[in-house]
């Protein structure tokens, strides 16, 4: 069984009845056009419009059919989970969106798996949604990488990291910049610049921090292929060794890179030697296939990707087929 790691969906039953609910969850369904709708928060915060690739399941069909990938693992869109709202409305609207998307997979099933959200800005909150959404079938979870401003590492998370451990839950680490800043504005910045960066500061967190070295047992994927910590893994280290603890605010154990071989990357580089390289660094065996479809930094066909690389075809299985099959025990 082929499986692709990063795929997004929004099911949509979950925008159906939005206007009359979404007051509960400080949700507004707007329609730019006719046809056309988007997500507005009470914080004030809007993303961007819903388009037709999230929304079309027969679509998402033919497109894994034509890829070769038997089943998507799919996470909603990162951008909606609105981490700056009141708790009790977070809680309120995870569940909402968790409860469309199980609806989705269990009606799928041969075809789809998904991973849960929740409510970040209330760990306990969160590590009691995902108790539940295991329950009910998800297979790991997912968070954006930032939580109001802050890198995930400085954030009291540990209620959580532990249920993920507690569960058996691999956690997905998506980057989330709904608003791009002034400078990565154009040129298609913020998807090629900002989102990577976003990963990598939170990352760099997580080592940092020492969560790592607690939850020896977590199992993190980095979407895009980890951002830019396999690159610059050596300067991370640099910095271990030059700067002491104490000024640094640091309290991991070992050096940055040492942790590279425990976190799992998806492929979504669109490079060949960038892919070689990353397997050489972190290791095949913590790649595994992702196609981020069906936005536009995606890989449309992401076995190709890896066999245009130079990858042999048992090494190819060994991503897509053989690692989710453990990690996620399926």
């Amino acid at each position: 069984m082929i499986v692709d790691v990063h795929a997004h969906f929004v099911p949509p039953s979950m925008l159906e009845g939005l206007e009359a609910r979404g007051r509960d969850f400080g949700v507004t369904l707007a329609e730019r056009e006719p046809g056309c709708v988007q997500c507005r928060f009470e914080t004030g915060l809007e993303i961007r419009p819903f388009f037709e690739g999230l929304l079309d399941v027969d679509k998402r069909l033919s497109e894994m059919d034509a890829q070769g990938v038997d089943r998507e693992i799919l996470t909603l869109w990162a951008d909606l989970f609105a981490y700056d709202l009141p708790s009790g409305k977070g809680a309120a609207w995870h569940r909402h969106m968790n409860d469309h998307l199980v609806r989705l997979a269990d009606a799928y099933a041969g075809r789809f798996s998904w991973m849960a959200s929740g409510a970040l800005q209330d760990p306990a909150s969160a590590a009691r949604e995902l108790e539940r959404c295991m329950e009910a079938g998800a297979v790991g979870a997912i968070v954006a990488t930032e939580l109001r401003g802050r890198n995930l590492g400085e954030c009291d998370l540990d209620e959580f990291w532990a249920a993920c451990v507690a569960l058996g839950a691999p956690v997905f680490l998506h980057p989330s910049q709904p608003v791009a800043s002034a400078r990565a504005k154009r040129f298609s910045l913020n998807q090629i610049c900002a989102y990577t960066y976003d990963t990598t500061l939170t990352v760099g967190s997580l080592i940092g921090s020492g969560v790592l070295d607690r939850f020896a047992d977590l199992q993190l994927i980095l979407s895009h292929g980890g951002g830019l910590f396999p690159w610059l893994a050596g300067r991370f280290d640099r910095m271990h060794r030059a700067v002491s603890a104490e000024s640094a605010g640091r309290t991991a154990r070992k050096a940055p890179s040492a942790y590279m071989g425990r976190l799992h990357y998806d492929t979504i580089l669109h490079d060949g030697p960038a892919l070689r390289f990353l397997a050489e660094r972190a290791g095949i065996g913590q790649l595994l296939l992702g196609s981020d479809l069906p936005f536009p930094p995606g890989d449309p066909a992401p076995l190709d990707s890896l066999r245009a690389a130079g990858f042999a075809e048992a090494e190819v299985l060994r991503i897509a087929r053989d690692k989710p099959a453990v990690l996620f025990s399926f």
